[in-house]
């Protein structure tokens, strides 16, 4: 049942992201299905790493198109790409009383929850991956030059001008007041911006591919007019020198420094959701990652590669938690019943599951509300 969430939750928001102005799909599809099918394959290794009959491993859901047989799996394409899984030879792990004639419940406890785990460090070693390809190219940039390019928007400071005015992160400027963009420079902006305070300023704005016409009024602050954002211009031209010989060394710390910090930042905004310190509003669920994803595939391959990083620890860290019907639920159990000494009986881990699944589909409810919420705002 759990290898059918994705795929129930992913057809029908691709279905719907079809319909979002300005919103390219090929650059999402590759970015979530890519990221579920790494984590399935940590899955399908693990199993064939420590011996574990698999008997399916498939690219998509549905009928199966082609594939090929390795030992005993069936290694396939199905007709609709979104994600994937992995089928264990007779039997199911989310279904408890199943039978099991492969023995999976008799392997040792270590070898489950290594297999439990198998998808939660593939993502993390995705994003590991993902990044130090990043570094790779970044750290042999000498110069940054900006190009003329409409201004974008990369923080709203809460309770200022611009929040009230309706900007957005992620909007692009191309026009305030009498200035243009490309045109005018960043700098002109700021001064343009610092010497009207209290005056009514027009936007012309570009969000998801849709025009927007804004009014903000800077706010007057020791004489000089604040809007409460940053931006930036929206394109820019690099130097590089050539490729060295000791840059693959060196981009590995890079990217291990780099995925602890994409791990930290998650589990801080995680710990703020849980403790109170932040709104559930700001929660994104599969839509947002549809539009983020568009919008980062057409801003160039480092801020794609960026971007579907961090989606990967999200991913890690999400299968990480011990809610019944995930992976850390699954692992949670097994370090219960290694602490009690014996198994959990069946119809408990039923149960368990079962709530887990629930507890599962009101989340995504929730994201998906959110989400619709904010195409309305």
């Amino acid at each position: 049942m759990k290898r059918f969430l994705p795929f129930a939750l992913s057809l029908p928001v691709f279905l719907f992201a079809l319909a979002i102005p300005g919103v390219g799909i090929l650059g999402p599809i590759v970015l979530i299905c890519g990221l579920i099918f790494i984590h399935e394959l940590g899955h399908f290794l693990m199993a064939k790493r420590m011996g574990m009959p698999v008997e399916v491993f498939s690219l998509g859901f549905g009928p199966r198109l082609v594939g090929f047989k390795w030992n005993e799996t069936d290694v396939r394409l199905s007709i609709l790409p979104l994600g994937g899984y992995v089928k264990l030879s007779g039997y199911n792990p989310e279904e408890p009383d199943a039978e099991d004639p492969h023995g999976f419940l008799k392997q040792p406890a270590r070898k489950r929850f290594l297999f439990y785990a198998g998808g939660i460090l593939a993502n993390i070693l995705g994003t590991f991956v993902l990044l130090y390809c990043v570094g790779l190219s970044q750290l042999r940039i000498t110069e940054v030059h900006a190009q003329p390019s409409p201004l974008l928007v990369e923080e709203v400071i809460k309770g200022m001008p611009a929040e009230k005015g309706g900007l957005q992160a992620g909007d692009q400027i191309h026009a305030l007041g009498e200035l243009r963009f490309p045109g005018a420079t960043t700098q002109e902006a700021i001064t343009y911006i610092q010497s009207r305070p209290g005056q009514n300023l027009a936007l012309e704005v570009e969000r998801d591919g849709k025009p927007l016409r804004l009014q903000v009024t800077p706010q007057g602050s020791s004489g000089a007019g604040k809007l409460g954002i940053q931006f930036m211009p929206s394109a820019f031209t690099t130097t590089r020198r050539p490729f060295q010989a000791m840059d693959p060394l060196r981009a590995l710390p890079l990217a291990a420094t780099e995925t602890a910090r994409s791990a930290g930042a998650i589990l801080h905004s995680l710990w703020q959701l849980v403790s109170g310190q932040a709104s559930v509003k700001q929660v994104g669920g599969p839509i947002a990652i549809i539009k983020a994803g568009s919008r980062a595939a057409k801003t160039g391959w480092e801020n794609y590669l960026l971007l579907t990083a961090f989606i990967s620890m999200n991913l890690a860290i999400f299968n990480a938690l011990p809610i019944p019907f995930l992976d850390g639920g699954h692992m949670l159990i097994l370090i219960i019943e290694k602490l009690r000494r014996r198994d959990l009986s069946l119809v408990f881990k039923e149960r368990i599951l079962t709530v887990g699944f629930f507890i599962l589909i009101g989340l995504m409810a929730l994201v998906l509300g959110l989400d619709l919420w904010r195409l309305k705002h």
